[in-house]
């Protein structure tokens, strides 16, 4: 595997799925690893495009809305029960008490159902790091009305992607993207919430703001929501930002550098 970073989308779409597109999820290649980021409805076929379930270094989630991670309950099917020879179980970074949400619909009987053996459960913090191969993964608390994380992966000879996961502009998130090469920022809202309203998603304008605040080189729009056509959120983003903008088609595969 080339150790170069790569950003595979997956799906992009939000709430739920569109036809030819899946919900968030992406897969993120470099330094050795591969690394299934968001598990959204659809991914999962999409994701084995690419990669085997047992290839897999790690798996990363922002939080525990449906749209980002409801692929991971097909994913334990995957795992336990069908073709893949797992050798032991696929690291799981994901906020506080996702083993038990999953348990709480995978549990059909008197016995709890073995989560664990498909996925090593780390649960994330506000700057939690981890090492997944060559990859070291940075993540932050973001404001998105509940337990919501967004990452900044690096490689070690220094490239570097910023993604948001679900999230209102914050000072988290810029921090996140310092710098970076790719800023992979949701843009869910057709337009800002009502006055007193807390908001807990971008518009295309914020992302185009968290970018140039941060610095990013390039901005990659994703998530957008039902009311948003993805040229125009192109264009509204770039009113507030001046380098690369660009939408997160799926299937698409970005060199980060």
């Amino acid at each position: 595997m080339a150790d170069d970073l790569r950003l595979t989308v997956l799906g992009s779409a939000s709430p739920y799925p569109r036809a030819g597109n899946p919900c968030s999820g992406y897969l993120v290649e470099g330094g050795g690893a591969r690394l299934w980021m968001d598990a959204g409805s659809g991914t999962l076929g999409a994701l084995r495009e690419h990669v085997r379930l047992d290839q897999l270094d790690g798996i990363w989630i922002s939080h525990l809305h449906a749209d980002h991670c409801a692929d991971l309950l097909t994913a334990y099917y995957g795992l336990l029960y069908a073709d893949v020879e797992l050798a032991a179980p696929v690291p799981l970074l994901a906020p506080p008490g996702t083993a038990d949400r999953l348990a709480g619909f995978l549990t059909n009987g008197p016995r709890r159902s073995p989560v664990e053996d498909a996925f090593r459960v780390v649960e994330l913090h506000d700057h939690h790091r981890a090492r997944i191969g060559g990859l070291t993964l940075t993540s932050r608390a973001v404001s998105h009305g509940m337990p919501a994380f967004g990452v900044r992966v690096e490689t070690e000879d220094g490239a570097c992607l910023a993604y948001s996961g679900d999230s209102a502009p914050c000072e988290a998130l810029t921090a996140l993207a310092d710098d970076c090469a790719v800023l992979l920022c949701e843009a869910d809202s057709a337009q800002a919430p009502p006055p007193g309203t807390e908001p807990v998603h971008h518009t295309p304008e914020d992302a185009g703001t968290t970018a140039a605040t941060a610095g990013a080189h390039r901005l990659v729009v994703t998530h957008l929501g039902p009311f948003l056509e993805p040229s125009a959120a192109l264009d509204r983003a770039a009113t507030r930002y001046e380098g690369p903008v660009e939408y997160a088609a799926p299937g698409r595969t970005i060199a980060v550098r």
